[in-house]
């Protein structure tokens, strides 16, 4: 009778375990159910049923399109050939518009909901920048820190200030009543050279590693301060004038820029002192993600220059890395997927590039502008080299030619797209982004084919 009682409780014990455990896999099934619920929430944009992956599949798919035409036919440098033929691509689209509309509202759908600034600023900038920085020895920098110092602050502040003179002047030419302080932006974000664009066509332009030193450590930390430059001014253009301060916004300045440089520097050394206590590639590959997803995400936080900090912490990482920290293995193993990460943004990125015509707003008079805008910036670009330059040559020697190269070689690319997009529409952003498009374009098809030939040719 005790034994059939506990074969009873034995039962019924089962029996509530297991209703206690389908119990456990209903609610598991539901929050996975509204996890999957959530993210396809998340990842779906307006207007269309696409998620962030489905994005992605397009652009990864087209990008390897471009990117074999290019290599297998065309045999330009990646990122020029990648971006000619989505320009092309752009323009074949909007024509058959013309005769099927919903060709241009299908694809249309998909580029208007990719936030191109966003992409780039927080997204592929971080990764772009540190893989760039990971190739610069710093001892070799070192002995070329003047110039690259200068020409980064001096030369971009001049640059600054002469576009926005000539930009200026130009609008009243053509009717166009366009406040000097927006000009001011456009100055700002015009005037860095993209290390990005420049350092990708660098590596086959085939000009001395002193100069090619000079221009893309220039281009690296213009970068950083001339987002710093352009944050400073929007902050001061949006709160108004009567509140500036030159001390409180000097002070600004100082705590993005510096204070981005002296955290990337702690965050390189943090990085170097951890790989070196391992012998993992796998381990050492992870860090080195982390480095830049996390640290880009710190110093956006603590309001610091989030390029400034990943560029310093890559040539710091690198070098030290380089020195001792790394078995060979690792290294290799780390340089070939930093050049991956590298190559498959940057094709991305000059993709998106020319994709990004599609959703310009195309005004024939702004296009003139922009046209004018082009040779207004070669000019300003030459006058905030030629004076560094003059100065520093003083107790520095140049390369026959230099000037002409850093004029030619200072190459616009995406950022100079992504900070004309972040601008309030308040502020003429649609004039000012058809303005650098238009510049960016010239930039990085003219100028990139022909930098290796202008070298050639200057024998420098």
């Amino acid at each position: 009778m005790q034994d059939g009682k506990n074969t009873s409780k034995v039962r019924k014990s089962v029996k509530s375990e297991r209703f206690r455990d389908a119990a456990i896999i209903s609610e598991i099934s539901k929050i996975i159910t509204n996890q999957r619920s959530g993210f396809r929430k998340f990842g779906t944009f307006k207007n269309n049923n696409l998620t962030v992956y489905h994005i992605l599949s397009i652009l990864i798919f087209l990008t390897a399109v471009f990117a074999y035409v290019n290599d297998r036919w065309i045999k330009w440098p990646p990122t020029i050939g990648v971006m000619v033929i989505a320009l092309i691509s752009s323009v074949l689209i909007a024509i058959s518009g013309l005769l099927e509309p919903g060709i241009t509202t299908g694809v249309l759908g998909v580029v208007s909901n990719i936030n191109f600034g966003l992409v780039l600023m927080k997204i592929m900038l971080g990764f772009l920048l540190f893989a760039g920085a990971l190739h610069i020895d710093a001892k070799k920098l070192r002995r070329q820190k003047w110039p690259v110092i200068v020409l980064a602050t001096a030369g971009t502040f001049i640059s600054t200030f002469v576009v926005s003179l000539m930009a200026f002047y130009l609008f009243r030419l053509f009717n166009l009543q366009i406040p000097y302080i927006c000009c001011l932006l456009f100055g700002a974000l015009i005037s860095p050279t993209d290390p990005i664009a420049v350092m990708g066509i660098l590596k086959q332009a085939g000009i001395p590693k002193t100069l090619e030193l000079k221009i893309s450590g220039e281009s690296l930390f213009n970068d950083g301060v001339g987002v710093v430059i352009f944050l400073t001014i929007l902050e001061v253009a949006v709160s108004g004038t009567g509140t500036f301060s030159f001390g409180g916004t000097l002070m600004l300045f100082v705590k993005e820029a510096g204070g981005g440089l002296l955290f990337g520097t702690a965050l390189g050394y943090l990085g170097y002192f951890v790989i070196r206590s391992i012998d993992n590639y796998r381990v050492e590959v992870l860090i080195t993600l982390t480095m830049v997803m996390c640290g880009y995400t710190l110093a956006d936080y603590l309001h610091l220059s989030g390029p400034l900090a990943i560029i310093m912490a890559g040539i710091i990482f690198g070098t030290k890395a380089k020195e001792a920290g790394l078995s060979e293995i690792s290294r290799d193993y780390l340089v070939k997927f930093w050049d991956l990460i590298d190559e498959i943004f940057n094709a991305i990125l000059f993709l998106l590039i020319g994709l990004e015509m599609l959703v310009i707003k195309v005004n024939p008079t702004i296009m003139l502008v922009g046209v004018f805008m082009i040779v207004l910036v070669l000019l300003a670009r030459y006058v905030s080299v030629s004076v560094p330059v003059l100065f520093l040559r003083l107790w520095i020697k140049f390369e026959k030619n230099a000037v002409l190269m850093l004029t030619w070689g200072g190459l616009r690319g995406g950022l100079s797209v992504a900070m004309a997009l972040s601008l309030p529409k308040t502020m003429h952003r649609d004039e000012f982004v058809l303005i650098t498009y238009i510049i960016v374009v010239f930039s990085i098809i003219v100028q990139g084919l022909t930098i290796g030939k202008l070298a050639r040719k200057s024998q420098v």
